[in-house]
């Protein structure tokens, strides 16, 4: 059974998240503040920590920094506030992921799942994994793309939202996060990029196979889905 840590100080929030992932069965603990977070941390064995931004005693970026000393156990942020510098220092200082509050329990449920299958023995994501959706196959360590047994040529920018696209399947992904993790954090260009980068893919990689893999969440972002 997979054990889960949560390190969240408002009580109705953690206690929910807690029973959620029990009915998941995950093993769950959980700590209302910083100090007690990086105890449990440094004194258990976790599969994931769920970790608050904004915890009393020592935020939660000190607590990510302090967790990064001494273990790669993926830590998924979780923060009130949609800001920039948020994010990058969270991803700065080794979280793997981060989802923002409120949040639908529906979704963190699924980048959870995501990472579990992400963790290897050091806890990095396998380069080996060969992602895969209906007929596409994406190779990350041989920088392949696949439909069927054709071999498809992407740009290095095509192929990288893809791969996180893929690495996500089935979760909705806004355009600000994949602006931020194919484009980074100092483009300026907008997230329109990312609308045009989808139309590329799409000429590639569906319109010459009649696949419908890459969908449109109006007002959100996309999301791959098995045809």
């Amino acid at each position: 059974m997979e054990r889960i840590l949560i390190i969240e100080d408002e009580e109705k929030i953690a206690r929910f998240v807690e029973l959620e992932l029990g009915f998941e069965g995950y093993e769950v603990e959980k700590a209302l503040d910083g100090r007690d977070g990086l105890a449990f941390a440094k004194a258990r064995s976790f599969d994931l920590i769920l970790l608050d931004v904004m915890l009393p005693g020592i935020n939660g970026i000190e607590v990510l920094r302090r967790i990064r000393q001494f273990s790669e156990v993926p830590v998924i942020l979780l923060t009130a506030r949609d800001e920039v510098v948020d994010k990058v220092s969270g991803l700065d200082s080794g979280a793997d992921d981060y989802i923002t509050k409120p949040f639908a329990i529906e979704e963190l449920l699924a980048r959870i799942r995501v990472s579990l299958r992400k963790k290897t023995g050091t806890g990095k994501v396998s380069p080996t994994t060969v992602l895969e959706a209906g007929m596409l196959r994406l190779d990350p360590e041989r920088r392949e793309i696949r439909v069927g047994a054709q071999l498809l040529e992407l740009t290095k920018r095509e192929f990288d939202l893809l791969q996180c696209l893929l690495e996500n399947k089935n979760i909705v992904m806004k355009r600000e996060v994949l602006l931020d993790r194919i484009w980074g954090y100092d483009f300026g260009g907008g997230t329109n990029a990312v609308d045009v980068y989808i139309r590329y893919l799409r000429s590639k990689i569906e319109e010459p196979f009649e696949l419908k893999l890459i969908h449109t969440v109006r007002g959100v972002g996309y999301v791959i889905k098995d045809e």
